[in-house]
């Protein structure tokens, strides 16, 4: 046989020698790194799964260029595969569910199909080296139908924080489209509850009346195996990650249906529906799938509401009747932001305060006029929140400029302290009237301290840990502490110095609130288990847990009097939770 000589390599061209002129052991690394990085890593180190899928990526760069340069192969073929690789995800890009096309900043579908295209391009190299032409080429064919191909034939629902997909064939039914298919049979009859509404609602809106997460008065029992919590009802929802707004025997909540972004009220005592309202609106993006996100405010028989594309809406709380609506969106010329508008309206007064990506916006309470729009700032996520600092009343905004808080009265500019990142948990007030905030997943917390400064205000910081770094999960503060989220894992640092006492106890990128008659923390966990959790800082003591409802759940949890609600974008369930024992029974 004879064989011609390659000027790179000096090395045989007849391609059925490529086995012994392919250097293979760089690719083979490549692929055992990606694998490890991509699915390894994560389960050792939660913290490091972007890590973990950037270097996944990086591998597959890295493969790209050992076949290029450093493989030995027939230089011909080298480029002809790397073509015939480039055409293939190209095709499969075209044929994908825009899931998965238009998701995650158009990198999900290169996220997901990094390590398997890989795993295969170095499988065929390896396997078909001593290979004639023809069978090689069909298997490449194979390789990269099965590798890139296979994921036109699928879709997402979203993904959790640490990039778990909800992955099902693009064919299949999503729970929105079962709760569509099923029919809603509309408001029930005969439970229209008797009693009047309340001026104020006992969870009047989001994490309660102080926007803290704060639940005054519990007194529930801690041993879930011999008091386990009872359920009342529970109902099919659509997607969308808003809370409840408790008022009086009624529960409100935002979700989406098909095209049509809902409002819905529900009895508290069967979660029978009593009315929805709906507009013409739909907002979904990859990582939490379709719907709103803000949750609905109460106050004095009525129902404020931010829908995730921007409609502001004043609705009867009795029976969901427009008493206005607006758009914050075209009002403020504010884009729909990447994962929806999300700030819940705040009331106050006489006024509705939103946030539209990072502009605030005061609409008249009974009008539905607008009566002033403060200063314009980055684009955020986290709700505007009224704080009460040295007497004077602010209203405090996180967005992505960092945080500024403006005068009520007229949206003037009192203070700003520049942090730069992509807000989305609520500030803490502390004792004294400091703030306690976070900007990013990677920000840590933050101390401020807010003062009088002459004729204005001062926001100083006090200091910076990356101890908690809460990203979309908000914290809590008790007894000189804060507890909270970190990448999954539950943590208390100190106050005074933002040093960490502990960290334990993974509940995902779940939601918490506080019970400091009891000193206890109620976690909901991202897969849909509520705990109760010492908020103590001289250890981490798990009290109890039960399971509540099923899939990714980042909505805050409610508990009113004894009856807990949790939802997530599929389902929605009232627990009664039993009363605390007598003392020294």
């Amino acid at each position: 046989m004879t064989n011609t000589r390659s000027d790179e390599t000096n090395e045989p061209r007849d391609t059925t020698e490529t086995s012994r002129v392919l250097r293979l052991w760089p690719a083979v690394l490549l692929v055992v790194v990606q694998w490890g990085a991509r699915f390894g890593l994560p389960l050792v180190a939660p913290d490091a799964t972007p890590i973990g899928l950037l270097l996944s990526l990086a591998c597959g760069l890295g493969l790209t260029v050992w076949w290029l340069f450093a493989s030995r192969a027939p230089r011909g073929e080298r480029w002809r595969v790397a073509g015939a690789v480039l055409v293939a995800f190209g095709v499969t890009f075209a044929l994908l569910d825009p899931s998965l096309a238009t998701g995650a900043m158009g990198l999900l579908f290169p996220m997901l199909a990094a390590p398997t295209l890989g795993l295969a391009f170095v499988l065929w190299a390896a396997g078909t080296a001593r290979s004639a032409p023809g069978p090689r080429r069909l298997a490449l064919v194979l390789a990269l139908v099965v590798s890139c191909g296979c994921w036109a034939l699928v879709r997402t629902g979203g993904f959790t924080a640490g990039f778990d997909n909800d992955l099902a064939w693009r064919w299949q039914p999503s729970p929105e489209d079962r709760l569509l298919a099923a029919g809603d049979a509309g408001p029930a009859s005969g439970v229209t509850p008797d009693a009047p509404l309340p001026a104020a609602g006992e969870w009047p809106g989001f994490r309660g009346p102080g926007r803290d997460a704060v639940v005054r008065g519990a007194a529930i029992a801690t041993d879930w195996e011999s008091s386990p919590p009872t359920e009342l009802w529970r109902r099919p929802v659509g997607p969308g990650w808003s809370s409840f707004a408790v008022a009086g025997a009624r529960v409100f909540t935002q979700e989406q249906r098909g095209e049509e972004e809902a409002v819905s009220c529900h009895d508290l005592a069967t979660g029978a529906l009593l009315w929805r309202h709906v507009d013409t609106a739909r907002f979904w993006e990859s990582n939490g799938g379709a719907g709103p996100r803000a949750t609905p405010t109460y106050s004095r028989g009525c129902v404020y509401t931010l829908g995730a594309t921007g409609i502001v809406n004043a609705l009867d709380a009795r029976d969901g009747a427009v008493l206005w609506s607006r758009n914050a969106a075209e009002e403020t010329g504010a884009k729909t932001t990447g994962w929806g508008f999300s700030g819940s309206p705040l009331v106050l007064d006489d006024l509705v305060v939103v946030a539209a990506a990072g502009a605030l916006l005061a609409y008249d309470l009974e009008s539905g006029e607008t009566r002033w729009e403060g200063p314009t700032s980055g684009v955020g996520y986290s709700s505007p929140q009224l704080v009460e600092i040295a007497g004077a009343a602010q209203i405090v905004l996180q967005h992505g400029e960092g945080v500024s808080a403006v005068a009520p009265e007229d949206g003037a500019l009192l203070w700003r302290h520049d942090w730069p990142g992509d807000p989305i948990v609520q500030p803490q007030v502390l004792e004294g009237g400091d703030l306690l905030v976070s900007v990013s997943d990677r920000s840590g917390v933050r101390r401020l301290a807010i003062a009088p400064d002459g004729d204005g205000w001062s926001a100083t910081e006090v200091w910076t840990s990356i101890r908690l770094k809460p990203y979309f999960n908000d914290f809590v503060v008790h007894g000189g502490h804060a507890f909270g989220l970190d990448r999954g894992v539950l943590v208390c640092i100190g106050l005074e110095d933002g040093k960490r006492r502990w960290k334990d106890g993974r509940y995902g990128h779940g939601q918490l609130v506080l019970l400091p008659d009891q000193g206890l923390l109620l976690v909901a966990t991202e897969d849909g288990d509520v705990a109760l959790v010492d908020a103590s800082p001289d250890g981490f003591t798990e009290r109890s847990r039960h399971a509540a409802v099923s899939g990714k759940t980042w909505n805050h949890p409610v508990l009113v009097g004894d009856v807990l609600l949790v939802r997530n974008a599929e389902e929605m369930v009232a627990l009664r939770l039993a009363p605390a024992p007598p003392a020294g029974g």
